[in-house]
């Protein structure tokens, strides 16, 4: 079958590795897991039949995510968070002249699907995912998922790739394929070919502990969850996690194909792709609501300034304000932060990740040292809505809480935010459970240490 030709997207310094295929609207943007390689997609036929199906009526963009395939490869002690991957979708996006799009994710990769849809819901047509789970350790809320020994123990596992492993796994994943030599031979090449065995363990252990269930409330353009109930024997760890998605996003549709194969492009392609068309299809006739998106908020505040104030004198307190004021504003458009609003001797901003937040709320920390004085800083991430170009709502009132329980100098930040940056290197010591003014329930708050 024809193969579409391999481009290249930059990224700052990374080279970020994507095809295209067909030309009806609308697009549709397929992110696999972290086995991926855009060139081996066809190499074998099954999976080149299943893409050129998904292309069939409408654009097909496929992109190797960063790290994965023919993108830039990282190292075990330099995996990516999340936000950056969802930048990357951004990125290709814009290179290819798509103002919005669907995507189409399996695996880990639908968390990128995810947070992108609730932060970017203007340039989210849908989201279709396969195989996604919105955590992965065990909780009393998802009492499936492995504990974080069995789940050290299936990264130390992954650290190991040769052919009887790639045997293995077709045994358990697509059982109808175990016996085709070719599919073997080509899966192992695919698992080579995909990811160095050292960045693939450092990966698993950072979605190991990454936690989206804070967001799925907020996601608010269609979503499709496909499964295919009787694939790995039926084993709950498989089921479960796609009806809960389907239970707590919004308006979700969950849709039951039949097969025993896990991987979507294994056994009869036709009930996938007619799901997959009938969504889209519905989709177009509808109106997604776009008024809410999700952001992470940040809340700065100077350290007893009434008593610096008195010290310093009018105009020498004004004089600090506004080189504290300029510092805060440069850092913010490094960071690529909004400025919403200042009251005073604080600032209120937005971002669209939360590790740059959390970046930009340490460097102004140190920043601001050098003027002689001490802030403290409060971060969150929730949902928003959008007031004359603004966002408000009860997230922003838990940034602000969380601002106003900080030391001097400590940057502070909800559960949501820590489990949102995990691989990003951030470390956090816990400060308790507490009760927020006027937020429901206990919040339980994390210090991010300095670097």
């Amino acid at each position: 079958m024809d193969r579409p030709e391999t481009r290249f997207v930059w990224n700052g310094e990374s080279a970020l590795a994507y095809q295209v295929l067909g030309e009806a609207y609308p697009d549709l943007v397929y992110l696999p897991g972290t086995v991926s390689n855009v060139e081996m997609n066809w190499d074998h036929p099954t999976m080149s039949r299943f893409l050129h199906g998904l292309a069939r009526s409408r654009r097909l963009i496929v992109i190797d995510p960063r790290g994965v395939g023919c993108s830039e490869r990282s190292s075990p002690h330099d995996i990516w968070p999340l936000e950056l991957i969802m930048e990357d979708v951004a990125v290709v996006l814009e290179e290819v002249g798509s103002e919005r799009a669907a995507i189409l994710a399996t695996n880990q990769l639908g968390l990128v699907a995810c947070m992108f849809a609730a932060t970017y819901p203007g340039r989210t047509l849908a989201v279709i995912l396969h195989g996604t789970r919105a955590n992965y350790l065990w909780s009393e809320e998802t009492p499936w998922e492995w504990t974080e020994e069995r789940n050290e123990e299936m990264a130390e596992n992954g650290g190991k790739w040769a052919r009887s492993d790639a045997l293995e796994d077709i045994r358990a994943r697509d059982p109808s394929m175990a016996d085709d030599l070719g599919y073997v031979q080509w899966w192992y090449r695919y698992g080579l070919l995909s990811e160095g065995l050292g960045s693939a363990v450092a990966s698993y252990r950072k979605y190991m502990r990454t936690d989206i269930r804070p967001i799925l409330p907020s996601i608010h353009v269609p979503v499709l969850v496909l499964v295919r109930p009787h694939a790995r024997k039926g084993d709950p760890s498989w089921v479960r996690p796609a009806h809960y998605l389907a239970e707590h996003v919004p308006g979700a549709k969950i849709e039951e194909l039949p097969g025993r194969d896990a991987s979507l492009w294994i056994g009869d392609q036709a009930p996938v792709l007619r799901a997959i068309d009938a969504f889209l299809g519905d989709v177009r006739r509808e109106e997604s609501e776009l008024g809410r998106v999700v952001s992470t908020v940040l809340f700065t505040d100077i350290v007893a300034s009434t008593g610096k104030a008195s010290e310093l004198g009018d105009r020498g307190w004004g004089e600090l304000v506004e080189r504290h004021h300029a510092a805060v504003r440069a850092l913010l458009e490094r960071y690529r932060g909004v400025e919403v609003d200042t009251a005073g001797d604080g600032f209120f901003a937005s971002f669209d990740g939360p590790a740059r937040a959390i970046r930009c709320a340490q460097a102004i920390v140190d920043q601001v040292r050098h003027l002689g004085i001490e802030i403290r800083a409060g971060l969150h991430t929730g949902e928003c809505e959008m007031i004359d170009g603004k966002v408000g709502g009860i997230a922003v009132n838990i940034g602000a809480r969380l601002c106003a329980m900080a030391d001097p100098g400590e940057v502070l930040v909800s559960s949501t935010v820590k489990d949102l940056v995990a691989g990003s290197g951030l470390v956090f010591e816990g400060r308790g459970e507490h009760a927020l003014k006027g937020i429901p329930g206990e919040w339980r708050l994390w210090a991010v240490v300095p670097s």
